[in-house]
């Protein structure tokens, strides 16, 4: 068994790779442009909603309290006469990558931290390089991707975009085993 303190430098330098490949993907390929459409009268819409001056958070639109009120008359009125749909509010001005980018790094390494606990126990110090491969890309798949399927099923979200975010994800995946199979002690 390999302790995870042990595995601290492929934990980080796959974060600092994952996060490099990220930034590459999102701002030179472009493949994620198409995710979100503009809405079609954007400043009817915001002149609209702007009045109610909705305070940032998640949305449901119609929404109802529990699954007694979904199955009302006059709910599924208002589901009926539409629209019907999520709505994320972000607070006022240009968003600030500061965070997000200091958060998406520390989710990258903490993937790295169960990556490198999951294959530390499945093999021991001295491994083959493709053994660890196999247990680290896997990890790091399943948390890079896995748990985003449920937006298109559940949310509605464009498959297209989940199956972008994917591949996005088998990269990551990618980096991080080699990462991994290559520091491995």
């Amino acid at each position: 068994m390999v302790s995870i303190l042990a595995l601290w430098l492929p934990i980080l330098l796959a974060a600092a790779l994952v996060f490099v490949a990220s930034s590459i993907i999102h701002m030179v390929l472009g493949h994620h442009n198409s995710d979100f459409r503009g809405l079609d009268d954007e400043a009817g819409v915001l002149d609209a909603l702007r009045p109610f001056n909705i305070a940032p958070g998640g949305y449901h639109f119609p929404h109802a309290a529990d699954m007694k009120e979904m199955g009302t008359p006059e709910f599924k009125q208002k589901a009926d006469r539409g629209p019907v749909g999520i709505m994320t509010v972000y607070p006022n001005g240009v968003p600030a990558m500061t965070s997000s980018l200091v958060q998406w790094f520390f989710y990258c390494v903490i993937v790295g931290v169960f990556a490198a606990y999951i294959t530390s126990r499945a093999v021991g110090p001295g491994a083959d390089y493709l053994d660890v491969f196999r247990f680290a890309g896997c990890t790091a798949f399943i948390a890079y991707t896995v748990a985003d399927w449920s937006q298109s099923i559940w949310y509605k979200r464009a498959w297209s975009t989940t199956i972008k975010n994917t591949f996005d994800g088998l990269v990551y995946a990618l980096l991080t085993a080699g990462v991994f199979g290559w520091l491995w002690p």
